[in-house]
């Protein structure tokens, strides 16, 4: 019995998409009354970016996520869509 062949890298697409999209929805849910819960989320991160100065060149490193509850369910259904394909 042959079995498909997923790739990970198109399981890291589908959850990537999942949350971005899932983050959007979120943020405009918030200005909705009865959707504002979707919004509702945490921050983290580093706070102050990292800088580097090295006289030539200046690099600042900065991380941060935001999640929220729409977020979360976008990256559910791009699991689940990606077990049905």
């Amino acid at each position: 019995m042959a079995t498909k062949d997923k790739s990970v890298w198109l399981l890291v697409i589908f959850i990537l998409s999942g949350l971005v999209i899932g983050g959007l929805l979120g943020e405009l849910a918030t200005k909705v009354d009865f959707l504002w819960w979707l919004g509702y989320g945490q921050s983290f991160g580093l706070q102050n970016p990292i800088v580097l100065d090295l006289n030539i060149v200046t690099v600042t490193f900065g991380l941060m996520f935001k999640v929220n509850i729409a977020s979360i369910i976008g990256m559910a259904i791009a699991i689940f869509i990606y077990r049905k394909v």
